[in-house]
């Protein structure tokens, strides 16, 4: 019963969300803009790149390196479960299902509509810069929903679809934060032979 409320309110917030393209061009355009591959990965690979490289002083730039270790890790293993979910379990795309009159913004992805991959990564993203910078980390927090938001409304997820791919982002990222803190000395070790050779 749970189960069947769920499944349809789901549906009915996809229809709601996705039945407003073409109403603003304007929102349409930042839709399309936001829920793309590219911009979204572009500015949140900007940011971490930038973190490694920032801090106040060599103690604050060895805390956000460390957070650049557990932000990629945190990536990874949130890519690695999404991809294990899907071989377990493929969920259509709402475009392949039987809704009618779905409005699609972007491109029409093969791969399973649950748990959303591109959220799972946003989130594990945000939420290892989180760690180390809060500021940062909330704004890159609000951008993930937004991207996640803009998948909805451009026809390509349904709402549980983003819900699961931002817990699987954030639990990745307790798992990695708890991975590099049981092999503490390593990854200061790893940052100091790299700034030897001036990469860090």
């Amino acid at each position: 019963m749970l189960a069947e409320r769920m499944a349809e309110t789901n549906q009915a917030l996809f229809i709601w969300l996705n039945g407003h393209t073409g109403t603003l061009n304007g929102l349409d355009i930042s839709a399309k803009v936001l829920g793309s591959d590219y911009a979204m990965p572009v500015i949140f690979g900007l940011v971490i790149l930038s973190m490694w490289f920032f801090g106040n002083d060599p103690n604050d730039r060895m805390r956000h390196q460390i957070g650049v270790f557990v932000t990629l890790t945190a990536i990874g293993i949130a890519s690695w479960i999404v991809y294990g979910a899907n071989e377990l379990y493929f969920r259509p795309r709402p475009f392949d299902s039987t809704i009618q009159d779905i409005n699609l913004l972007l491109y029409e992805p093969t791969d399973s509509s649950f748990p959303s991959n591109s959220a799972a990564i946003a989130f594990a993203a945000a939420g290892g810069i989180w760690l180390v910078n809060r500021k940062c980390g909330l704004s890159l927090l609000g951008l993930a929903f937004a991207y996640g938001l803009a998948r909805i409304y451009g026809g390509m997820h349904y709402p549980l679809d983003i819900v699961g791919g931002a817990t699987v982002g954030l639990l990745s990222v307790v798992i990695s934060h708890k991975l590099w803190k049981l092999i503490d000395p390593i990854p200061k070790i790893l940052i100091r032979i790299a700034r030897i050779f001036c990469v860090a």
